[in-house]
C-alpha cells in the first residue's frame, strides 16, 4: 500500500543484489591473491567486501587453495633513520678499508666482549621435550613446569678471539659496571694478549663490544686508546656484528639447559669444561 500511496504501480519484484557469490572460480582465486599481494596486511572482512563474496569463502581460499597463513611481522628488522642507516654506512666502510688492507690479517686482529645470562636452572626448550612416538602411542603425560629462579643468576662478559675465549669475567653480586671497572678488564685482556699472542698487539688490536653506557664514557674510550685497541663502531639494530649472541652463547646455553646446579661455582665449571672442549676452528 505504500508504494502504491507513492504513485508506484510497477508489480514486479525491484532486482536486489541477492545472496553473495559462494563459487570458487580461478578468477576469485586470482583476485584473492593480487589483493593479498598488494597489501600483505588486508583484512579478510576488506576482501569480501571489495569482491562482494562471504568472508567465510575468502577464508577457504586463503587457507586451502593459496595455502597462506597470517605471521606475525613484530620480528622484521627495524626501519632505520637517516642517521642509522648512515652509521651502517660507516662501519662497513670502516670494516671494508681494514679488509682490503690486508684480507688474511683481519681475523687475527679482531677482539670482541659480550655478557649473557647463565642460571643455576634453565628449563629445557620445548624442541629439547619433544619425543618420538608411534602414530597409535598415547600422548605422553605432561611434566611439571618449572621455571627460572631470578635469584639464582649471574651474568658473566666473555672477551674472546679467534683462537678461543681469552678472559671471562664474572661480575659480583651488586657490583656497578662503570667505566672504571670495565677499564680494569681492558688492561687485563691487553696482558694476556700480550702473553699469548704478542704478534696480536704489535699491531691494533680491532676491539668490537656493544653500546652499553659504560663502554661508550670518554674515559672507556681513553683507556681503549690508551692501550692500542681500534674501537669497532657497533651501529645500533645490528644483530649481524654480533658473534657471540648468534655463535658463541648458543651453544653454551644448549649444553647447560635442564640441568641442576647449586652453586655459581658448579655453573661456572659446566661452562668452562664446555668451552675448553671445541676445537680451535669452532672460534
Amino acid at each position: 500500500m505504500v508504494q502504491f500511496k507513492r504513485g508506484d504501480f510497477f508489480t514486479c519484484d525491484a532486482p536486489r543484489p541477492g545472496r553473495p557469490k559462494t563459487e570458487t572460480t580461478p578468477e576469485i582465486i586470482d583476485q584473492i591473491h593480487e589483493l593479498i599481494l598488494e597489501d600483505r596486511r588486508i583484512s579478510s572482512k576488506s576482501i569480501a567486501e571489495q569482491l562482494g563474496i562471504s568472508r567465510e569463502r575468502v577464508g577457504s581460499i586463503i587457507h586451502e587453495d593459496l595455502d597462506m597463513r597470517k605471521l606475525s611481522a613484530m620480528w622484521f628488522p627495524k626501519c632505520l633513520n637517516a642517521d642509522q642507516k648512515r652509521q651502517r654506512c660507516q662501519s662497513s666502510e670502516q670494516l671494508l678499508e681494514f679488509f682490503r688492507r690486508d684480507p688474511n690479517d683481519l681475523p687475527s686482529r679482531w677482539v670482541t666482549m659480550d655478557e649473557t645470562w647463565l642460571y643455576h636452572y634453565d628449563p629445557k626448550t620445548k624442541q629439547q621435550l619433544v619425543e618420538w612416538q608411534h602414530s597409535g602411542s598415547p600422548r605422553p603425560a605432561p611434566k611439571n613446569s618449572e621455571c627460572k629462579n631470578p635469584a639464582e643468576n649471574f651474568s658473566p662478559r666473555f672477551f674472546w678471539d679467534q683462537d678461543g675465549v681469552r678472559l671471562i669475567n664474572y661480575i659480583p653480586m651488586g657490583q656497578t659496571i662503570n667505566a672504571g671497572y670495565y677499564s680494569y678488564f681492558l688492561v687485563r685482556v691487553k696482558g694476556i694478549l700480550k702473553e699469548k699472542r704478542r704478534g696480536k698487539v704489535t699491531k691494533w688490536v680491532l676491539f668490537l663490544h656493544d653500546n652499553a653506557p659504560a663502554h661508550r664514557t670518554p674515559a672507556t674510550q681513553m683507556k681503549l686508546a690508551y692501550l692500542g685497541f681500534h674501537f669497532l663502531n657497533h651501529p645500533h639494530y645490528s644483530p649481524d656484528l654480533a658473534p657471540s649472541d648468534y655463535h658463541l652463547f648458543p651453544g653454551l646455553k644448549k649444553e647447560v639447559k635442564g640441568r641442576h646446579f647449586s652453586f655459581d661455582a658448579e655453573v661456572i665449571a659446566a661452562a668452562e669444561t664446555w668451552l675448553d672442549g671445541q676445537p680451535s676452528e669452532f672460534f
